[in-house]
């Protein structure tokens, strides 16, 4: 398992999947938003939460085609489904690489961008605990809408419209989460119902995601 961990971040790396693509993409959307909405720091400082949760889930987006794409060119994902690793193992190893290279950084980044967006002081530490309860559910997420894609040719879209609906509740309570902690207002609630939701998708998704891949593979 750490030996496809290594390879998966490495190729990430390499092939620009997911550290410089997702990263570059949450810098544009961030910078770009006080220049459509003006400056009214008082405004900005309102929907930053929103702004910042929203640019993080499509930065992970972005990235997620790239998660099984390699493996089903070069034959990879035929030879994990017949190792004696369970194919769910290597696909939560999966969803751990494109985490580690596309949540992590957005997580770093996202309390120096937040400058930008004038997010209140006191909302930081709940903006980043926020992203970094939620992040590991889109990974996982995202992986099973590969497993469910591979080999499609220019299956990104169809993988958009796939994840999206399913990404609707993290972001919905992370957004909450780090606004509620901005106004200095209790985040209890929402900041464990986003650990829930993630909780649930990291146990019971990688066993949806093998049983696709596995019809996919046929």
């Amino acid at each position: 398992m750490k030996a496809l961990l290594v390879r998966d971040l490495r190729l990430a790396l390499r092939a620009g999947g997911g550290f410089g693509l997702g990263l570059a993409f949450f810098l544009i959307v961030v910078v770009l938003v006080p220049f459509s909405v003006g400056p009214q720091p008082e405004l900005l400082g309102r929907i930053a939460a929103g702004v910042l949760w929203l640019a993080a889930l499509l930065a992970c987006l972005l990235s997620l085609d790239r998660i099984l794409a390699l493996d089903f060119e070069d034959g990879t994902l035929d030879v994990l489904a017949t190792a004696p690793l369970p194919l769910e193992a290597a696909l939560s190893v999966k969803a751990l690489a494109h985490w580690l290279t596309t949540g992590v950084p957005l997580v770093v980044a996202a309390p120096v961008l937040a400058v930008l967006l004038n997010l209140p002081v006191a909302g930081y530490g709940g903006l980043v605990l926020s992203l970094a309860l939620g992040t590991p559910a889109l990974s996982v997420i995202g992986t099973f809408g590969a497993a469910l894609t591979v080999g499609i040719k220019r299956g990104g879209l169809l993988l958009s419209l796939l994840v999206l609906p399913l990404y609707v509740p993290t972001l919905i309570f992370g957004a909450e989460a780090a606004r509620r902690s901005a106004e200095g207002l209790d985040a209890t609630t929402p900041m464990l119902m986003l650990a829930g939701i993630s909780a649930g998708v990291l146990a019971l998704m990688p066993f949806a995601s093998a049983a696709v891949l596995r019809v996919n593979l046929r």
